[in-house]
């Protein structure tokens, strides 16, 4: 799947799995829906015991800003564009990255859906609308030939429910 990615034009990156809690209270309403499952750490060490049990949290090593385990990216990578992008010049961008992401739910599903998995996450900017509604269309297509060719699944192809899309404004 990466090549049949690549072959599209897009280029794999890997962004950090700790993101400070500051770029998520930015994005709050992205945030609404799955921050109950986030996955805080507060503390950068450890140490042993005064009382022979093991280790400890050390007190004296609480983080200035609490980081968040990566639930998702968007918030780390839309940071990391606004400094890529200078110019309609710089566009397309088109990253995708493979990675692990934590969500700590309620009920996990043993071999569908546990606390860490495996994520795919493609990321674009485009300069027009009409751009960015292409792209989603070739991807549609990658997904399907993928489903269909390598994991011998029927796809229908559909759009986007409007319950299903990111709280994110369309700026021209």
């Amino acid at each position: 799947m990466d090549d049949m990615f690549k072959e599209t034009g897009h280029q794999n990156a890997y962004f950090p799995l700790f993101i400070p809690k500051s770029f998520f209270s930015k994005e709050a309403a992205h945030v609404d829906g799955f921050a109950k499952e986030c996955a805080v750490v507060t503390h950068y060490r450890l140490k042993n015991d005064p009382d022979g049990k093991g280790v400890i949290v050390d007190p004296d090593a609480k983080l200035e800003e609490e980081l968040i385990v990566r639930p998702t990216s968007e918030t780390i990578i839309w940071s990391t564009y606004k400094n890529w992008i200078q110019s309609y010049r710089d566009l397309p961008l088109l990253i995708n990255q493979w990675a692990n992401v934590v969500r700590w739910e309620m009920r996990t599903r043993l071999f569908l859906r546990t606390a860490e998995f495996l994520w795919q996450e493609g990321h674009t900017a485009h300069a027009t609308k009409a751009e960015a509604i292409q792209e989603t269309e070739t991807m549609l297509g990658v997904y399907a030939k993928f489903a269909e060719e390598w994991m011998a699944m029927p796809v229908v192809q559909a759009t986007n429910r409007p319950m299903s899309v990111l709280p994110v404004p369309w700026k021209p």
